[in-house]
């Protein structure tokens, strides 16, 4: 079954896909409502989770939800002061191995790397 995507699922989708800054559902709800004034918080949620759930974005499970439309294989960095999320293009050999195997406990499908610490700007 092919999934439409309606106008409101394309601004959504676009704009995660050009911000960079791992935004929460309600920073996606705020700049979408900029072009599409009639669109619900609910409606962003919905739409974010099934994106996520289709693989469309990725979805960033720290203190706060997070989402990233670049769904390339990268990992993330999220300061434990200001709750910034960093992108982290770091090749983990090891994880990825992981990775479409069958294991004891099951098939691994996906996997998320996250990195707590004090981001620079904190530091200072």
């Amino acid at each position: 079954m092919l999934e439409r995507i309606t106008n409101q699922k394309q601004i959504i989708l676009n704009y995660l896909e050009k911000n960079k800054s791992h935004p929460s559902a309600e920073e996606v709800f705020l700049n979408v409502k900029k072009i599409l004034p009639r669109i619900s918080l609910a409606t962003v949620y919905r739409n974010l989770e099934q994106f996520a759930q289709t693989g469309k974005i990725l979805e960033i499970n720290g203190a706060t939800k997070r989402f990233d439309g670049d769904i390339s294989d990268h990992q993330h960095f999220i300061c434990n002061s200001c709750g910034t999320v960093y992108d982290i293009f770091c090749k983990f050999p090891s994880a990825k191995n992981f990775k479409n195997h069958n294991h004891k406990i099951g098939k691994i499908e996906n996997y998320q790397i996250l990195f707590y610490g004090t981001c620079k700007k904190c530091k200072k």
